[in-house]
């Protein structure tokens, strides 16, 4: 069979060319390329397609996210269809929350966002002398993740968008009337108690071990007397507010730092105004809209004329409930507190002037600017401290950020000492004795647990090599060495026998005070005289009145159709208690109001404050919703 076709290729390849040429006549080379583009609809949200070529980005940078974060992750497991498809997930649930923040109209102003960059280091630490913003180094920074400053910033400002939907969602309580109703009922119950308590200490003059017990003791709970592996550390720390404290700054900086950034130390201009609104969604017919436009031309040409009467028209006329009952008074407000449209026509006008119609996201406005207040222009002075503490910080990162892979390949380089390092950046040598495991609060950076596992790792322990840089927080590294390391051990008995006795007579103590409960639990039961009791007490969970919290669990926990009754509470190392429960006077809740009890938090809204609202989607043949 192959030699007849080897014989005959020449007639096959003709076939071939008769079947492919037409193709290509009427399809064109594009049509066969198209075939291979990743433009097939994946998932829809609000109407909106997600392709394939998106799914395929969004899985790629998720996995190189992944990768950074786990350098010894299994690459098979990034390109699993299990992977991928939570790649297509988290874009879904990106793009709702995205229609969620349009819809309920979450803004994020200029300020807010200007704010959040000036809060990012890597940003900061691009700050010059003067106070100024290296461009390019921020052109530099945005284009490693493949972005243009422009795509950065909107990048950003929709990640803070999105945030008040989350944040407004998971802060958000919500609770049906009988589960409610149940629960703060428990909360208020109350019962009237007497409680004896038998404590451990009463009865350890009772108790006298003989040397014997002692040594059994002793050998029965070794764990108990363990002294902890321990080492003795020296470390360096490079962090930026360290080296802001080495930054010398000289005359002119600080001048000139303080004219070009003088109205930002002076503080924010703020302005007052009145508005009319009336509503116009963009959703509305443009027939509708157009009429309302007309009116709110009306009633601005009214204004024009008598300028004195907007509050009485802004009462009867306005659509805004927040204001309109003030006579549409707005208060002092800063840049970026109004969406950017009426933000721009305020701060453009004089006092007392009244604007043409403004058209929002909400409507039409009609604006009259009532009061400026200019904020107070401080002295060079005044300003120093805080302009020598701003320009030391930027300083201090820009150093921090120019040393930092230097320190960390000086540490990894010459492993056997941390001294060539110290040298070289002029940092100090500190060390530390008796670190353990477990972190101590206080001990700053040696608390941190990325540092405590790297120190006690073989590696460290045995060979006596510096660990890497560690980020131990934000804008610091830390590398360490063990000089001296002493292995976990139990104690002699001659230097323990103290702490052993103690503990036995403690343990025996307990156990007589159980026994001694028990014994009167068990004639209180059987009717005998309870008068030499203390006085009852009114407790409950929100006032327990100073009760253990097993006394008090075992005082409520009593079946109410059961009581008085009689129970006693081991209290371990603490003794016994016996305690009798009866019913005291209810207090009752507040029941709460039909339909549940809800708490939602404020959130930065341009618009009304609504609940959440995402359209539904669909995701290869499932729907899914915010």
């Amino acid at each position: 069979m192959f030699d007849s076709i080897r014989n005959h290729k020449k007639y096959l390849m003709g076939f071939l060319l008769i079947l492919i040429i037409p193709s290509f006549v009427l399809f064109g080379i594009q049509g066969f390329t198209d075939g291979n583009q990743s433009g097939e609809t994946v998932a829809t949200v609000d109407g909106q397609d997600i392709s394939k070529a998106e799914w395929d980005q969004a899985h790629k940078v998720e996995s190189q996210r992944l990768r950074e974060s786990m350098p010894n992750i299994d690459a098979k497991l990034l390109d699993s269809d299990g992977a991928r498809y939570a790649s297509l997930e988290r874009l879904v649930r990106d793009r709702v929350l995205a229609v969620a923040a349009q819809k309920d109209h979450l803004y994020t102003s200029d300020q807010r966002l200007a704010r959040a960059l000036q809060e990012n280091p890597s940003i900061a630490a691009l700050r010059k002398p003067d106070g100024s913003l290296d461009v390019e180094g921020y052109r530099q920074l945005v284009a490693r993740q493949g972005l243009t400053p422009e795509g950065f910033e909107a990048r950003v400002r929709s990640d803070l968008s999105v945030r008040q939907v989350t944040g407004g969602v998971q802060s958000t309580g919500f609770a049906p009337p009988a589960l409610a109703q149940v629960s703060l009922n428990a909360f208020f119950e109350r019962r009237e108690v007497r409680v004896l308590r038998l404590a451990a200490d009463d009865f350890a003059s009772k108790v006298a071990p003989a040397d014997a017990e002692i040594e059994q003791f002793y050998k029965d709970n070794q764990a108990m007397f363990q002294a902890p592996e321990l080492i003795d550390v020296e470390y360096l720390v490079l962090d930026a507010a360290g080296l802001a404290k080495s930054v010398t700054l000289n005359e002119d900086a600080l001048r000139t730092y303080y004219k070009e950034n003088i109205a930002l130390l002076s503080g924010d201009e703020e302005r007052r105004a009145s508005h009319i609104l009336l509503n116009a969604p963009k959703s509305a017919p443009v027939a509708e809209r157009e009429k309302i436009r007309a009116k709110a031309q009306a009633l601005l040409e009214q204004l024009r004329k008598a300028p004195a009467t907007f509050a009485d028209v802004a009462k009867v006329e306005s659509q805004d409930p927040g204001s309109a009952t003030k006579g549409g008074d707005l208060e002092f407000f800063g840049r970026g507190a109004m969406v950017k449209p009426f933000e721009d026509v305020v701060f453009s006008m004089a006092k007392g002037a009244i604007s043409d119609v403004v058209e929002t996201d909400f409507g039409f406005h009609i604006i009259q600017l009532t009061d400026v207040k200019a904020p107070q222009q401080r002295s060079f002075e005044e300003m120093r401290p805080q302009i020598e503490a701003d320009l030391k910080k930027q300083q201090g990162q820009k150093l921090f950020s120019e040393n930092a892979d230097k320190f960390g390949n000086l540490v990894y380089e010459q492993a056997e000492s941390l001294k060539p390092a110290a040298d070289s950046l002029k940092l100090e040598l500190r060390t530390a004795k008796g670190l353990t495991r477990q972190p101590v609060q206080g001990s700053g950076v040696l608390s941190n647990e990325r540092l405590l596992a790297a120190l006690f790792s073989p590696e460290s322990v045995q060979n006596k090599r510096n660990t890497e840089a560690i980020e131990t927080a934000s804008g610091q590294l830390t590398a360490a060495r063990v000089v001296q390391h002493t292995p976990a051990r139990t104690l002699p008995l001659a230097e323990v026998r103290d702490t052993v006795r103690a503990r036995l007579v403690a343990q025996r103590a307990a156990q007589l005070a159980k026994e001694e409960g028990v014994k009167k639990l068990a004639a209180l039961r059987s009717g005998a005289d309870a008068t030499t009791l203390p006085a009852s007490v009114v407790v409950s969970r929100d006032n327990p009145q100073g009760l253990a919290a097993p006394v008090l669990k075992a005082a409520l926990s009593a079946d109410a159709k059961q009581l008085p009754a009689w129970a006693g509470v081991d209290l371990g190392q603490q003794g016994y208690a016996i305690v009798n429960g009866e019913v005291a006077a209810p207090r009752r809740a507040r029941r709460p109001k039909p339909g549940g009890a809800a708490v939602r938090p404020m959130v930065d809204r341009s618009g009304d404050p609504g609940p959440l609202r995402a359209d539904q989607g669909t995701l290869q043949g499932q729907d899914f919703g915010a």
